[in-house]
């Protein structure tokens, strides 16, 4: 198999045409000498194209790549020109002051524009690979797999089921090993100074040698923490032989069908040194959770990235490695020392090794592997944190634009993924430049009205419309920028320690599995209420300018536009620092079994699953009658172990009106255990028809609608939270003082 930018050519001729046709619309668009009228024009007219091909794009016909290609280079076109624009007739300045606010802004514009474009080449043409299994491949044939289960501190419950999961893939059990990788009890824990934590460390490495006792698998642990979960994987990868290696994260819970899809592609290609599927997300994170609370019907960020991004980048033949959910080639491996451990992003700085040396990735995209995604803002901060810190790393150390080895498009692959990591730089200038005008007086944007229509909203129009012909099903308009607002602040500051000591950051753990018993404020709003103070502050110092300074009121409105959409937005992800409680310990997801439901006295319904978990399920029933016993059976057919089985439930409510039953498993036996996990869990089709369910477009004026309407609610909470604690500290002082 070639896995070649060319394998997914259909007809060249089209390419061909559309970019020959492309180049000349675009010599036109930028070099043709116009005024500002002419521009205006213009810019209607491409507007007006770039819609039209938009829409032709997403039928699937012969020419659907021709009017793809041909909306892309018409929006660069649109933006190369407003950017030109910018840089040769409005970055005048007056003093030292207002250079460095021009010079600022334009800057973050450049930089949104080269990820813009890095962003339509990667994603021009997503590839969708056919779907391989192991069925009518001779079993002698087949590698052996080693399964590798990563460990620092997570719960054992969590680690169990992944265990379980692992040990009912469909592979021959003669060739499959399964590897707990214990990095929270090594011998330096074990020996730690301090009593308590030595301790705890003991504790866990005899608790997690039962656990694989338990199960029959293999525990590894080491001497040192050295070079975090890289270090782990490459000491257990010393130890262990087989020639393929499957790396999933504690949280990660395999579909019993992951080795039947991937390993065809290990088989297939002897130059592919990884297989990488979706991480797909079992349960909300702060975002969907608190401010949506549109799991089961938005498209979540991973679906974005797991949906078009790395489809995009398979095309280019720079599908990266992310971590978990993957299958990788120890002979590969071995060529570059194992996994790389210089970033702490060792998952893509290991493909990039590996690609540089002309070994080739595959992109397989089906949900095979559920995880947990952070539930509290601040895990979710940390993970964004680590996640932009390692990106800039491997840009710092690694060099990707100039990587020998690296084919042109390869590197324009890796450099997408990591410019979009820089992204807070250019938030933090985009929400607080309006302030250099409003309070500063400080003249930043030179142009008049009708320039600003000409140029600047065709340019943000034209972007918006790329955005949603390339990612209109997988992310909802100003989603993106809700969560680029809500890690912007964090991560700037772990940007600049990046760029300060490249070397410097350290590996940290995101939290899984937290416990919300109360809704609370999270402890990282503060930040956002003192942005959201200066952004009223300079709202109103602008109604005083528009006031008392006439002449400029036209720039004046505009500026003000721009902070009041900033105000909006931050005023919106309020909510998202509500953390709220949560009901259940697992989130339940949507699901259409056909069940029956016994009991123990013979009464027997059938029914259909709404919802389930690996805790419990919710199910309607048909046919009249009323469940009176506590304790039933659950009689459904599991895919993944190719068979019915009976699950003991304990009945916990059952609505008379619309004939809902709510049950929880309650599994007696270690074959019952297994039987929920893979029945919850285990079955791929679930999450292909929840991630369908949920992948949906949707339009500007919706998405905008949405934001605001369950976005500003929150705000009189937060205002409430605020006069709480200012309440509670005079209190405090005013005890102080009688003292």
């Amino acid at each position: 198999m070639d896995n070649s930018p060319h394998e997914n050519v259909s007809n060249p001729v089209q390419y061909v045409g559309a970019l020959l046709l492309a180049s000349v619309l675009l010599g036109a668009i930028l070099l043709a000498p116009m005024d500002a009228i002419g521009q205006l024009f213009a810019s209607l007219l491409v507007l007006i194209s770039i819609s039209w091909c938009s829409k032709e794009a997403q039928h699937t016909q012969p020419h659907q790549h021709f009017f793809r290609i041909l909306a892309l280079v018409l929006g660069t076109a649109l933006t190369t020109r407003y950017l030109l624009w910018r840089g040769l007739y409005t970055l005048t300045y007056t003093d030292i002051f207002s250079l460095i606010a021009v010079w600022l802004l334009f800057i973050a514009e450049i930089y949104a524009g080269i990820t813009s474009v890095l962003g339509a080449i990667v994603n021009a043409f997503p590839l969708s690979r056919p779907l391989l299994t192991l069925k009518d491949i001779d079993t002698e044939r087949l590698p052996s797999v080693d399964v590798m289960i990563p460990t620092y501190n997570e719960d054992l419950d969590i680690l169990e089921v992944t265990i379980r999961a692992a040990k009912i893939l469909d592979y021959p059990k003669d060739k499959l090993f399964i590897h707990l990788l214990d990095d929270g009890g090594t011998d330096q824990k074990i020996n730690a100074s301090n009593e308590t934590a030595a301790a705890t460390a003991k504790k866990r490495r005899s608790n997690l040698q039962a656990l694989c006792e338990k199960h029959d698998i293999v525990y590894h642990t080491r001497a040192k923490n050295e070079f975090a979960k890289a270090g782990n994987v490459n000491s257990a990868i010393g130890n262990t032989r087989s020639d393929l290696i499957v790396i999933l994260d504690a949280d990660h819970v395999p579909t019993s069908d992951f080795l039947d899809r991937t390993v065809p592609w290990m088989l297939k290609n002897e130059n592919v040194f990884l297989v990488q599927t979706p991480h797909f997300m079992a349960n909300p994170d702060p975002v969907e959770r608190n401010y949506f609370s549109a799991f089961t019907r938005m498209p979540s960020e991973n679906d974005m990235f797991y949906g078009t991004i790395q489809k995009g980048l398979d095309y280019w033949g720079s599908s990266f490695f992310c971590g978990s959910a993957a299958l990788m080639r120890r002979a590969h491996l071995e060529l570059v020392g194992g996994i790389s451990g210089e970033s702490i992003t060792e998952d893509a700085e290991t493909a990039l090794d590996l690609h540089k040396l002309g070994y080739e990735s595959v992109y397989v995209d089906r949900p095979m592997v559920s995880g947990l995604a952070p539930e509290t803002f601040d895990a979710f901060i940390q993970q964004r944190m680590r996640w932009a810190q390692g990106m800039t790393q491997i840009l710092l150390l690694k060099k990707p634009f100039k990587a020998e080895g690296l084919k042109w498009y390869q590197r324009v692959g890796y450099m997408s993924s990591i410019m979009f990591w820089l992204f807070p730089f250019a938030r933090i200038i985009f929400l607080l430049m309006p302030l250099a005008y409003l309070v500063f007086g400080l003249q930043v944007y030179h142009a008049s009205m009708l320039e600003i229509l000409a140029y600047t909203i065709p340019h943000v129009i034209a972007t918006y419309m790329i955005s949603t012909m390339l990612f209109g099903r997988t992310r909802w308009p100003l989603v993106s920028e809700i969560y680029e607002i809500l890690q912007c602040a964090f991560t700037l500051k772990a940007l600049i320690k990046v760029f300060i000591k490249p070397r410097e950051p350290s590996f940290v753990v995101t939290p899984k599995g937290e416990s919300l018993d109360k809704t609370f404020v999270s402890p990282l709003a503060n930040v956002f209420y003192w942005l959201i103070l200066i952004l009223l502050f300079a709202f109103f110092t602008g109604v005083y300018k528009f006031i008392t300074e006439p002449l400029s009121r036209e720039l004046t409105v505009v500026v003000m536009l721009w902070n009041g959409f900033n105000l909006l937005l931050l005023m919106s992800v309020l909510s998202v620092l509500l953390e709220r409680k949560q009901v259940r310990s697992q989130s339940r997801l949507p699901a259409t079994n056909n069940v029956v439901i016994s009991t123990q006295k013979g009464q027997a319904w059938v029914g259909d699953l709404v919802d389930l978990s690996i805790g419990g399920a919710r199910m309607k029933l048909k046919g009249e009658g009323a469940l009176f016993s506590d304790q039933a059976k659950l009689t459904t057919w599991c895919e993944a172990l190719n068979k019915n089985v009976h699950l003991p439930v304990t009945v916990l409510n059952y609505d008379s009106k619309l004939s809902l039953l709510r049950v929880q498993f309650s599994p007696s036996t270690e074959e019952e255990h297994s039987e929920v996990v893979a029945f919850a869990l285990a079955d791929s089709r679930r999450w292909m028809s929840f991630q369908r369910r949920r992948t949906r477009a949707i339009t500007y004026w919706y998405g905008a609608k949405h934001v605001l309407s369950v976005g500003l609610k929150p705000a009189l909470l937060h205002f409430l939270h605020a006069l709480d604690i200012a309440g509670k500290k005079i209190s405090h002082k005013i005890s102080s003082a009688k003292e």
